[in-house]
């Protein structure tokens, strides 16, 4: 009996899977565009990262003690980016998307369009949807995170990572787009590197930022699909003429 109920569970799983699929097919009818269903991460416990401890250490005005018997510590090292909240990973460029990839299991698709769709919108904040975006010859990170800003106001947050450098991120543009029962809303900038740090990007503001009331406009039963194209700037493409 035990092996027929968690059999049938992943049946159930597996036919709930499917229909999000179809549901966000449905929304994004743009033929060739591929749908990642998204499963959030949610933690109870809150442990922030080194850049956010960094951030919130010179921001009142403390620094951390110098000890010239220490090592420096590298800038270039890169925090776990999943989840925001529990991993005290950190790694260079170069192993970020292994690392990802093999130890949190991180989806990744390749396409110049791609639907994100983030199940399970109601649960409490902290929660973090992440995926990543292989295009152009680069990787991307899309980070969708609820978080409360203001005690009791959840907000949700949605940017786009490179997982390279500020530089590189410089040459593309992003665009994330959420269309719903005849709404549509549209957010496009330069996506940021992944050297900076989300929660700086979050804390700043500088993304998709969505009430709660908005976000239920354009969720569908607790799901929300968010379109996602990703191309090279103007800038970028007019030197490669030259």
């Amino acid at each position: 009996m035990l092996f027929f109920t968690q059999c049938f569970g992943a049946v159930l799983d597996l036919i709930h899977l499917r229909f999000q699929h179809y549901k966000a097919k449905r929304v994004f009818s743009a033929a060739g565009q591929l749908v990642c269903v998204v499963n959030p991460t949610h933690s109870l416990k809150y442990a922030p990262t080194r850049c956010a401890a960094a951030q919130a250490s010179a921001e009142q005005g403390i620094l951390p003690p110098c000890h010239h018997h220490e090592a420096v510590h590298d800038p270039q090292l890169v925090p776990c980016t999943c989840p925001l909240f529990s991993c005290p990973w950190e790694g260079h460029l170069e192993v970020v998307v292994s690392h990802l990839r093999q130890t949190h299991r991180i989806n990744i698709l390749q396409g110049a369009e791609i639907v994100f769709l983030a199940t399970d919108m109601h649960l409490p904040a902290p929660t973090d949807w992440i995926i990543m975006h292989s295009w152009l010859g680069h990787q991307f990170l899309l980070v969708l995170r609820k978080q409360e800003k203001y005690e009791g106001h959840p907000q949700f947050f949605a940017t786009m990572m490179l997982i390279g450098t500020p530089t590189q991120a410089d040459n593309f543009t992003y665009r994330l787009e959420l269309n719903r029962n005849q709404r549509r809303l549209k957010w496009e900038a330069t996506p940021r590197s992944i050297l900076e740090c989300v929660d700086s990007v979050i804390s700043d503001g500088d993304c998709l930022v969505l009430n709660t009331s908005l976000a239920q406009l354009f969720s569908d039963n607790g799901s929300l699909a968010i379109g996602i194209a990703i191309t090279t700037s103007k800038v970028h493409s007019s030197e490669a003429e030259m």
